[in-house]
């Protein structure tokens, strides 16, 4: 079964392709910058354990010309891995919001897409691109089953207790303002990882997910209980642009004493704050690279950003009456030894103890980087979003044919 996984974003696509059931990717690629003079298409196909890659630089004028190069690509007769694009079966899609209707992974309808399209006031960075990403895909994969897979699924185990807005009921009845959490699918794959590298099911667990978007979760036997971010994915920690938690009063403040436009508090919240805002960087090793120049604006902001993590940790332990253990994942998490240091420091108390040594280890398998001494296992879990889509796409066809 060949599923190809697309993830299209404003300016992107990124794409894997499965020969179920292996869950080895036979190809994968990115298209970056489409639309600007200067567009690349990065494709490496796997083969008999090595490694082809090639780069090309095209002018990609829209995601139409992307997804017909990706095409090219897949049946290419030198890089090639398929010969017509009739033999993919299933194109696996990521959308970012599935709102309160479209609550598990499902085989795309035209109820399914004008859905995904109203959901776009909620995911404006996101769910325009998810949703021209299945309208193109589709013309070039005709006799494939589309399938959409939500970030926001996952989350709708949370109980309406830790979900719902102290507002007035109105807003959540009529207008479905709550907590939807975001980064769903990478949530789900470490936390069922963790759970079968612990051989417990039935674990508690904290998924702390760090890349230029940041989010955690409290997982309890594949359960999510809680999440962090919130209707969008504005909410929760200190991220690459986006402030994360904020008082309302400040929004307010900024359309009230500035004159600043509901566009103009979009973009700054958006685009502008978290460590970009603090330390005119949004990539985290280049402000490590200032840290290392002593400066004090970007010491600061790698202080509040590890402390923002710390605090959710205390809190989803209490909420979950214990833990078993903290899985880090994604492009931070995964490789900043000093983020996952300064995020567990002086959690001794609650059973959090990291061996600075292992933590230090570039190994990207999973691995533990707690000390003997801590009760809570502290694991770095590489995610893998594209395989996660993959398992869900076959797991839904299986059970629509009637297969164990």
């Amino acid at each position: 079964m060949n599923i190809l996984i697309i993830n299209t974003g404003s300016s992107s696509i990124k794409y894997q392709l499965f020969s179920m059931p292996d869950q080895n990717p036979v190809c994968s690629g990115l298209v970056e910058r489409i639309g600007l003079k200067d567009s690349t298409i990065t494709h490496k196909v796997y083969a008999h354990s090595e490694e082809k890659k090639l780069r090309l630089e095209l002018n990609i004028a829209d995601h139409e010309t992307g997804m017909l190069e990706i095409g090219r690509l897949l049946t290419n007769a030198e890089n090639g891995v398929i010969h017509d694009p009739e033999e993919i079966h299933i194109v696996g899609h990521r959308v970012v919001h599935g709102g309160e209707k479209l609550k598990e992974t499902t085989v795309i309808t035209q109820t399914v897409k004008e859905e995904i399209k109203r959901l776009f006031s909620l995911a404006p960075l996101h769910n325009p691109g998810n949703y021209q990403g299945i309208i193109i895909a589709e013309k070039f994969f005709k006799n494939a089953a589309h399938i959409a897979v939500f970030d926001t699924a996952f989350h709708q185990t949370i109980p309406e207790k830790a979900f719902k807005y102290a507002i007035p009921e109105i807003f959540y009845t009529k207008h479905g303002i709550r907590v939807y959490g975001f980064h769903g699918i990478s949530h789900q794959y470490v936390a069922r990882k963790a759970m079968d590298y612990l051989e417990k099911p039935s674990a508690k667990i904290i998924t702390i997910h760090l890349g230029n978007g940041c989010s955690m979760a409290a997982v309890s036997g594949r359960n999510c209980l809680d999440t962090s971010m919130g209707l969008t994915p504005l909410d929760g920690l200190i991220m690459g642009t986006r402030c994360g938690n904020i008082d309302p009063s400040v929004i307010l403040f900024l359309m009230s004493d500035m004159g600043l436009s509901h566009e103009e508090i979009t973009e700054l919240l958006n685009k502008q704050s978290g460590m970009l805002g603090l330390t005119g960087y949004s990539d985290m090793r280049d402000i490590r690279k200032l840290i290392e120049m002593k400066d004090d604006n970007a010491i600061l902001a790698y202080e509040m950003y590890a402390y923002r993590i710390k605090k959710y940790i205390g809190s989803y332990t209490a909420v979950m009456n214990g833990l078993d253990a903290i899985v880090f994942t994604a492009g931070v998490g995964e490789n900043d030894a000093v983020i996952r240091e300064m995020a567990c420091h002086d959690l001794d108390y609650s059973g959090i103890c990291l061996d600075r040594l292992k933590n230090s280890s570039n190994e990207t398998a999973i691995r533990e980087i707690h000390s003997e001494f801590s009760r809570v296992k502290i694991l770095v879990i590489p995610t893998n979003e594209e395989l996660e889509i993959a398992l869900q796409c076959r797991e839904l066809i299986d059970r629509t044919e009637g297969k164990s």
